[in-house]
């Protein structure tokens, strides 16, 4: 397929094993996210030996109870989908996130509005670089609020840098105790071309041990500029079933593009992909 972390074929793999330890001391507080496998080597993909397993190292330090300022490495706020397993309910990647930030490092403000509402402004390394030569840094932003309830939360991000920008809207919707809807629409810029992705995802949990989510996703990068070359509309199935602290997700998805992208077995050009996925996810 053409996204991240589920490349492997007619195999058993290890996606990732992580350890995340948070520490706090009054208004000081740091973070450290190590992973190791495959997942966490796709995530780095820009770093080598002991950087490629070290997804998040930052600090924070609280100002006042309305300024938090974070500097270190951490993953991007852009978008719905997530690296960790346990924090998605679908295990295969969107293109929208394939194709978006994994994570920025530099220095950031966090900004409490008042009420439900915050803000997020910062200055970082080029995307997905914990260090770089360039002298063009990368500005990012988040603007977040929610209804009284928490049944309707939308965050609008932003990244952007000399010559390149990505705005990017996640939309939360609580219907019922079972029923939720989701929404992460995302268009880039480069050099005036740009890529986008427009998804949806359905979440059903009919009783508290099983759950459904239905992705749909309308992903358009005819310009080619992150290099697929045409639109693909993908429907991915999944079902969470829990046992205690162990999920497994077994899980459907069908790829249908507009040109002859995806390869078979045969290693023949198809329009279409079908992929179907077993995954064990353990959290502690």
């Amino acid at each position: 397929n053409l996204t991240s972390f589920t490349n492997s074929n007619k195999k058993l793999a290890l996606g990732m094993a992580s350890l995340k330890i948070d520490q706090s001391l009054g208004k000081l507080a740091a973070t450290v996210d190590l992973g190791v496998g495959k997942r966490a080597e796709e995530f780095s993909y820009n770093d080598n030996g002991f950087l490629a397993y070290l997804k998040q190292a930052y600090v924070s330090y609280s100002l006042t109870d309305k300024l938090k300022i974070s500097a270190g490495k951490w993953a991007t706020h852009v978008g719905y989908e997530l690296l960790d397993a346990p924090l998605n309910r679908n295990y295969s990647m969107s293109y929208g996130f394939s194709y978006g930030p994994f994570f920025h490092t530099g220095v950031k403000a966090d900004i409490s509005l008042g009420g439900k509402s915050a803000m997020m402004i910062g200055v970082a390394q080029p995307t997905d670089f914990v260090s770089s030569s360039s002298p063009n840094k990368v500005i990012i932003a988040q603007f977040s609020t929610a209804s009284a309830n928490d049944h309707l939360k939308g965050f609008l991000n932003f990244q952007g840098a000399k010559g390149k920008s990505q705005f990017d809207l996640v939309l939360n919707g609580i219907v019922s105790s079972t029923f939720a809807i989701n929404y992460d629409g995302t268009i880039a810029s480069n050099s005036g071309k740009s890529w986008s992705s427009n998804a949806v995802y359905l979440n059903y949990d009919p009783i508290a041990k099983v759950g459904f989510t239905l992705r749909s996703e309308y992903f358009n990068d005819v310009n080619s500029v992150v290099g697929v070359g045409t639109s693909i509309f993908q429907n991915t199935l999944s079902a969470n079933v829990h046992f205690n602290k162990l999920t497994i997700i077994p899980e459907i998805r069908f790829d249908n593009a507009k040109d002859k992208v995806f390869f078979n077995k045969n290693n023949n050009l198809n329009q279409y992909a079908g992929n179907f996925i077993i995954a064990a996810v353990y959290k502690f």
